[in-house]
C-alpha cells in the first residue's frame, strides 16, 4: 500500500576541507551562486547518492533494483518490463492497448526503487512510459557564504615515458574549508499512489539520507555528514498546511562567529524548530 499522508523535510549536511558538488563548466570548482556566494548542491547530486545507497543497502532485494545507475543502459532495462510480461515493443511507441502501456509502467514503478520515488521519463528506444515521482528534493544551499579554495598537488608518478625526466607532474584540487548546506523536500501521497511509493520505500528513504554519506568517501569530497534531518508529516494526503510554511519554522541561529560570513564548523550554528501553530502536522527530528 502506497503512503497515505503528505510529508515536506528540511535536511542539513555539511562538508570540511572537501568538494560536495563540482561544476564540470567551471573546472570542477564547488557550485556557488554568484549573488550571494552561497555553495549550492543539485538535486541531481543527492538523488544519486540516495540511489547508491538504496543499491548497497538492498542488494538483490525484490523491488529495490536502481533504473538509472552507473554504466546502465536505460533500453535494456526497458526492454525487461516488455520481455516479464511478454508484450511486443514498438521502436519509440508504447503499445496501443492502454491496459499493456500501463502495465509496462507499472512494472517498471514496481521493481525499481528510484522511479517508484523521483519518477522517471522512459521514452526511449524501447518506451516505458513516463513517471512523476512523489518525492522532490530542492537545491540544497549553504547558510553562509562559502570561500572556495584552490590547491595545488603533486603526483610523483608520470602518465607518459616521454615525462620521465619531469620526475613528477602537478594537479589542482577545490575545496571548501567548511560549509552547512540546507535543502528542502516534498513528498506527495497523492502521487505516490500513482507510482506504489509505500511506508518501507519511506523507510528506505530516511535511512539514505541518514547514512549515504557514510558509504560516499572520497578524497575529493573531504568529510561530509548528514546533520540534521527534520520531517513535517500531514495527517491527511492533501496536508493541512502550505510547505512553505513549515519550512519557515524551522530556524538557524549563527552561535559561532559573525553572520554572513564563513562558518568554522557545526558548533557555529544552532538549528532549532518553533512547531507552534502547526494544526494538523506532526514534526520528528530523526538526526
Amino acid at each position: 500500500m502506497s503512503i497515505q499522508n503528505r510529508y515536506e523535510f528540511v535536511y542539513f549536511f555539511d562538508v570540511t576541507n572537501g568538494n560536495p558538488n563540482g561544476d564540470p563548466d567551471a573546472g570542477n570548482m564547488p557550485r556557488l551562486d554568484p549573488e550571494s556566494s552561497k555553495g549550492l548542491v543539485t538535486d541531481v547530486c543527492l538523488k544519486r547518492k540516495i540511489r547508491n545507497f538504496v543499491e548497497l543497502a538492498s542488494e538483490n532485494q525484490p523491488g529495490y533494483e536502481i533504473y538509472v545507475k552507473d554504466k546502465g543502459v536505460l533500453n535494456l532495462q526497458n526492454k525487461r518490463a516488455y520481455e516479464a510480461l511478454g508484450i511486443e515493443s514498438e521502436a519509440k511507441k508504447l503499445p496501443k492497448d492502454e491496459a499493456k502501456a500501463r502495465d509496462i509502467t507499472a512494472w517498471m514503478c514496481k521493481n525499481f526503487f528510484d522511479i517508484r520515488t523521483f519518477g522517471a521519463v522512459m521514452t526511449t528506444e524501447v518506451n516505458s512510459g513516463q513517471v512523476r515521482g512523489p518525492v522532490q528534493l530542492a537545491f540544497a544551499q549553504s547558510i553562509d557564504p562559502i570561500v572556495p579554495l584552490e590547491i595545488s598537488i603533486t603526483r610523483m608518478a608520470v602518465t607518459n615515458e616521454k615525462d620521465l625526466e619531469k620526475e613528477r607532474t602537478m594537479g589542482r584540487k577545490y575545496i571548501v574549508p567548511y560549509a552547512l548546506y540546507r535543502v528542502h523536500g516534498f513528498i506527495s501521497a497523492n502521487l505516490a499512489a500513482k507510482t506504489g511509493f509505500s511506508d518501507e520505500d519511506l523507510a528506505k528513504l530516511w535511512q539514505a539520507l541518514q547514512l549515504m554519506f557514510e558509504h560516499d568517501r572520497s578524497a575529493a569530497r573531504g568529510e561530509m555528514a548528514a546533520r540534521k534531518l527534520i520531517v513535517f508529516k500531514h495527517d491527511t494526503a492533501l496536508g493541512s498546511l502550505p510547505a512553505h510554511k513549515l519550512f519557515d519554522a524551522v530556524k538557524v541561529e549563527r552561535v559561532g562567529g559573525e553572520s554572513g560570513t564563513p562558518a568554522s564548523g557545526f558548533a557555529d550554528y544552532q538549528i532549532r524548530v518553533d512547531s507552534d501553530g502547526l494544526n494538523g502536522v506532526s514534526v520528528e527530528e530523526l538526526l
